[in-house]
């Protein structure tokens, strides 16, 4: 199927034009039918004579629901642009032609309508007007057809030059993540809820779950069935209009404007980078807007950058991605005051005096078709799911470009990693020049000196600024053997247990050698010392010594006889049996006894 909405001033025939085309009323409401005016969306469906299904969604003309032709027009992809030959171009097919623009529509056709109430002269006139009204938009080329929906004149042409535009249309992808608008919501005795809106990319099925990101939150809601055209369908693909039977949700719950996505898949964001695409420049715009996006309409204000840049402040969250097409209106003139692109759907926040501009600069440089590259360098890292929520990839085996390093589920730019390297190794060089004896930077100061956005990321660092990590911190490898200072206070020690190796040093021994506890830590990290507790100071080949003496006793054998056979006290020995206990060397037996594991 494909979807075509319309687009015309007032009375220029719209409704009867879908009406002849179709054989169904289009004008849902009695009011619209009495009145002969159309106020709010209209639904219809034919086959065309290739065999093409092709459905329409008929909007007002009149300038007072100009939010509700936006809303119809929004999704989709093809427009019939309708002028009434009688009348000729109105200030409401201003309005039109600049919303068609602003959505950067560029399949459809012309229509010159009423064709049974005007002269030979008048066609060609009004003809010649519409084509250049609409030179600068997408339908600058579009073909253009005379009609009569009284007495039928042209139609079969006109159904002809459907066919032939919308074989020209692009494929719809049929694959990956769903977002439909919301266009109605209603109820439907023993249903339930019922919303209909146009599906323009992805599949829906039975059975699915989606999240409706609506006025009054987030939930999950379950389609309990389908339809498109009134007949029931298992799954619906693009583009399609479709009803959907909810569950989980009432009608009053869901609202015009609100959108079915596939769940985790879109962001949400209430503030984005535009850039002008039609209109005024935003310096000479308004600052209250309406923004119209899908079928939504959202209170915003805006933040100019220059004449083609801007920050937008949304009233309330959307599902918007790069590439997003806008349409602004003025909500005291009602007018379409032009169209903007979405650059940067997730942009920084402005803290700091100087961060506006630096942004803009940014801004100004982005490529509306999506610049991977110059996303992850303004990001420093960002894994690749983010980039696709965002719209900048697609499918999930996409490459990282030239310039990003690839760390596990992380895209990091080059320099940024680069620079992360040097910091860190800078860092660690300054601490051991500073503090010889420290025994690195701890892991906790790193990730606070490179504000790294996940943990795992630094063990990377780590290793390409060619450090090592071990017992929590970071160093330049060999460092540890470097005790500055206290070298040869620590070589006296060694010396000393090296004649006696159970004669630990005392408190004040150790005090005059100038060895304190963080001396002394030290020295144990580079291996040259063994510290047990209380103080007791071993060399860390004393539990070796211990066990080939120890091995030689009676087994059991007691504290006393091990404290004797080795020649020390017991301030030694206790803490040096604890620690073969410890090592699963010697086991303890009762309070008094222990033995040697064989």
């Amino acid at each position: 199927m494909h979807v075509v909405a319309t687009a015309g001033h007032v009375d220029s025939g719209k409704s009867t034009l879908v009406r002849a085309l179709t054989g169904m009323e289009p004008d849902r409401w009695e009011e619209e039918r009495r009145r002969g005016l159309t106020i709010d969306l209209g639904y219809a469906w034919t086959t065309l004579p290739s065999g093409q299904d092709v459905a329409f969604v008929d909007v007002p003309g009149h300038e007072r629901f100009l939010g509700n032709m936006l809303a119809g027009i929004g999704p989709a992809p093809v427009v019939c642009f309708v002028v009434a030959a009688d009348e000729g171009w109105q200030a409401q097919s201003s309005d039109h032609r600049d919303a068609v623009a602003a959505l950067g529509i560029d399949h459809g056709v012309v229509v010159l309508s009423r064709a049974d109430r005007a002269t030979g002269q008048q066609v060609a006139d009004v003809l010649s007007r519409t084509r250049a009204e609409l030179a600068g938009t997408g339908l600058r080329d579009a073909p253009a057809v005379v009609v009569s929906a009284i007495d039928g004149t042209r139609l079969p042409e006109l159904r002809a030059t459907l066919d032939d535009v919308l074989a020209r249309v692009p494929a719809p992808v049929t694959t990956g993540r769903v977002r439909l608008w919301v266009d109605r919501s209603f109820t439907i005795t023993g249903s339930g809820t019922v919303v209909t809106g146009t599906l323009a990319a992805g599949t829906l099925a039975q059975g699915d779950r989606l999240e409706l990101l609506g006025h009054t939150g987030t939930r999950t809601v379950v389609v309990r069935g389908l339809q498109s055209r009134d007949t029931s369908y298992p799954s619906v693909e693009p583009v399609s209009r479709v009803a959907l039977n909810l569950r989980d949700v009432a009608a009053t719950d869901v609202r015009r404007g609100d959108a079915l996505v596939s769940p985790g898949a879109w962001p949400t964001t209430a503030v984005v980078g535009i850039h002008r695409t039609t209109g005024a420049a935003y310096t000479d715009v308004p600052e209250q807007l309406m923004v119209h996006v899908g079928t939504a309409s959202v209170p915003a204000r805006l933040r100019p950058f220059g004449a083609d840049h801007a920050r937008l402040v949304l009233d309330r969250h959307l599902p918007l991605v790069l590439g997003d097409r806008l349409v602004l209106r003025d909500p005291g003139s009602r007018t379409v005051l032009g169209g903007a692109r979405i650059l940067d759907a997730d942009p920084p926040v402005l803290r700091r005096r100087g961060d506006g501009a630096h942004w803009a600069q940014r801004l100004a440089g982005m490529d509306p078709s999506g610049d991977v590259l110059g996303e992850v360098a303004a990001r420093r890292a960002v894994q690749p799911d983010r980039l696709r929520r965002l719209g900048l990839l697609s499918g999930h085996d996409a490459e990282a470009p030239a310039g990003v390093q690839v760390i596990e589920d992380w895209w990091v730019h080059a320099p940024v990693f680069q620079s992360w390297q040097h910091q860190l190794r800078a860092a660690v060089q300054a601490l051991q020049e500073r503090d010889a004896l420290a025994p690195g930077l701890s892991m906790g100061a790193a990730r606070d000196l490179l504000k790294l956005p996940d943990e795992k990321l630094l063990s990377h660092v780590i290793l390409g600024a060619g450090l090592e990590q071990d017992g929590g911190h970071v160093r330049i490898p060999g460092s540890q053997g470097n005790l500055g200072h206290i070298e040869p206070a620590i070589a006296r020690l060694e010396g000393r247990l090296g004649v006696d190796a159970f004669r630990a040093p005392e408190a004040d021994e150790l005090a005059a050698l100038g060895l304190g506890a963080r001396e002394l830590a030290a020295a144990e990290r580079t291996g040259r010392i063994l510290r047990l507790r209380d103080g007791v100071v071993l060399l860390p080949t004393a539990p070796a010594l211990a066990m080939r003496t120890l091995a030689g006793l009676e087994q059991p054998f007691t504290t006393s006889q091990a404290r004797q056979a080795l020649g020390t006290t017991r301030r030694i020995a206790v803490p040096l049996l604890e620690h073969l206990d410890a090592r699963g060397w010697t086991r303890r037996l009762d309070a008094g006894h222990r033995t040697v594991v064989r």
